[in-house]
């Protein structure tokens, strides 16, 4: 299967000269289309900024990243705006919901961006919001703002879907629920990468890309992945 995702050689360096610092430095890796990749590291090690340059939030300094057969590595600021509103979801630690809006009106908002969307309904009844369905994010929990996010991205049905730590607030029966729609997601064909600190989702994956430093430690393929809610929580 041709790669959904490659990075090659790609770097992102602050500073110059001695002074210069690297959050990424001279990565290199491959994904496919479909596949279901967990991203493990400790703070710092570069792990959201690689999310960030996947999804066109970011530029390197180096290297070369390439999606669906075309480089994004060298695109203007415009073209990478075409790009993620045509090809990326994000699920980031805020939540960037718009206060004056409900939770449905949020997530529906996704469609003045896109015309693949999926049902809004049927995702909210997903992420267990059909009840909160008229509320605003103020009458939210952080739990609750959290999933609507998630629901906001998946309703856009991206090609990638890039998820930073898109369990952190919420309690373990809800996050399995949420992960097990994630590995989901990817079964019907999308990819999706999934930056966290819980190791126990490795035996989850398709694919775990360790980074320490700013570097690809090591990249496993899981032949035998099992679904989210067998995983050993």
């Amino acid at each position: 299967m041709a790669a959904n995702v490659e990075f090659k050689n790609v770097s992102k360096r602050y500073g110059e000269g001695e002074g210069a610092t690297f959050a990424l430095n001279d990565v290199s890796f491959c994904i496919e289309k479909g596949e279901f990749v967990v991203i493990l590291g400790p703070s710092g090690a570069g792990k959201s900024t690689l999310l960030n340059l996947l999804g066109g939030t970011d530029g390197p300094t180096g290297g070369e990243i390439t999606v669906d057969g075309e480089r994004i590595d060298g695109y203007t600021e415009k073209q990478l705006t075409r790009f993620r509103a045509a090809n990326v979801g994000f699920v980031f630690q805020f939540y960037s919901l718009i206060p004056t809006l409900t939770v449905y009106e949020n997530v529906a908002l996704i469609r003045e961006i896109t015309s693949e969307t999926v049902d809004v309904d049927g995702i909210l009844d997903d992420v267990g919001l059909t009840a909160h369905r008229n509320k605003f994010s103020s009458q939210l929990s952080g739990g609750e703002q959290q999933r609507v996010s998630i629901a906001r991205a998946i309703v856009k049905n991206p090609k990638l879907l890039l998820c930073d730590e898109p369990t952190g607030a919420l309690d373990t029966v809800t996050g399995v629920k949420i992960l097990a729609l994630l590995q989901e997601t990817a079964r019907a064909g999308r990819t999706v990468l999934i930056v966290t600190h819980n190791a126990a989702l490795k035996d989850a994956a398709d694919k775990v890309i360790y980074v320490k430093n700013g570097k690809i430690g090591e990249i496993v393929k899981n032949e035998n992945p099992i679904s989210v809610e067998e995983v050993n929580w």
